[in-house]
């Protein structure tokens, strides 16, 4: 019994399936740390509940505000990880968005969407869009949260993510198009970084983590040219890196999204000499601050 418990079944990129049904990740969870406020940027942050059930909570980034009456561009921001890891709340992903919210001055809402095992795909996709629709529901000025009440324009809302998170703002996008959001909520645009879509080695991994799916042909996985036609934003703005096993489905993304009709503009920035997600890892390295800097860019001036 202890050696057919020990029976790995499958192996993929970032878990492995033992017979039994057990399923070990290859990394550990990530530290969390708790909200804070930045007294060299002035940046405040804060942790919200969403939803109970299921659980989904963010932390909100609120810039240094010059005054009462002006308001700031919102971005949604949904971390990766392979569906299965880190956490907005983790270190690397609270000090990104922190420093994007204090250099875009744009209020930002950090995603702790449900992960694979203990909630798999489509968590991931359900989270993200009750974390949106919940953000929309402040456009009245009387929701919830006071930070968006107050210093939200609706008028500029962006999605963004990275990896995983870089999947994830597509659907959502296309949610946007297709469901809509409340009167007086306009997403902008959309970025994602070194994004995950079908055509790798991945697509079993993501197959298996979700519970349903239309297997290689899922529009999650593989954006169909209709949803793509119909993407709920005006611009979208893709990084590819040279180095990473993903390069190719970013590219064939941007390629066919010019080709389905969609009439907003998208484009593509390659991090030439790079790796997957390489400004997470060091984000004082000058292509990491390039790649930064274009995002900060493309909120400020959208």
């Amino acid at each position: 019994m202890a050696s057919e418990s020990n029976e790995v079944v499958k192996e993929f990129r970032l878990f492995k399936v033992y017979k039994d049904g057990r399923i070990e990740l290859f990394r550990p969870p990530v530290e969390k740390i708790p909200p804070s406020d930045d007294p060299d940027t002035g940046v405040r942050s804060k942790d919200v509940v969403i939803s109970l059930d299921p659980p989904v909570s963010a932390r909100i980034f609120l810039p240094r505000v010059s005054g009462p009456a002006r308001k700031l561009p919102l971005l949604l921001y949904i971390h990766g990880g392979g569906f299965c890891l880190q956490s907005a709340f983790s270190r690397t992903y609270h000090d990104f968005v922190s420093t994007v919210a204090a250099e875009a001055g744009a209020i930002a809402v950090s995603v702790e969407y449900g992960l694979f095992p203990a909630r798999p795909i489509p968590a991931c996709y359900e989270d993200s869009w009750a974390a949106l629709r919940w953000v929309a529901g402040h456009a009245g000025g009387d929701g919830a949260e006071p930070w968006l009440n107050e210093h939200a324009d609706f008028g500029r809302v962006f999605i963004g993510g990275d990896s995983a998170g870089g999947n994830i703002p597509h659907t959502l996008a296309v949610q946007v198009g297709s469901i809509g959001l409340p009167r007086g909520v306009k997403v902008v645009g959309v970025v994602l970084v070194h994004p995950f879509f079908g055509g790798t080695d991945d697509d079993e991994m993501w197959l298996y983590a979700c519970q349903t799916n239309r297997g290689l042909t899922d529009p999650r996985l593989k954006p169909a040219k209709e949803d793509l036609a119909r993407l709920g934003c005006e611009k979208v703005l893709v990084f590819v890196a040279e180095k990473d096993h993903l390069r190719e489905v970013g590219v064939e993304y941007c390629e066919e999204l010019k080709k389905s009709g969609w009439r907003g503009s998208v484009e593509l920035v390659e991090n030439v000499g790079e790796d997957h997600c390489f400004h997470l890892r060091d984000p004082k390295y000058d292509k990491a601050v390039e790649l930064k800097d274009k995002i900060v860019s493309f909120i400020k001036h959208n």
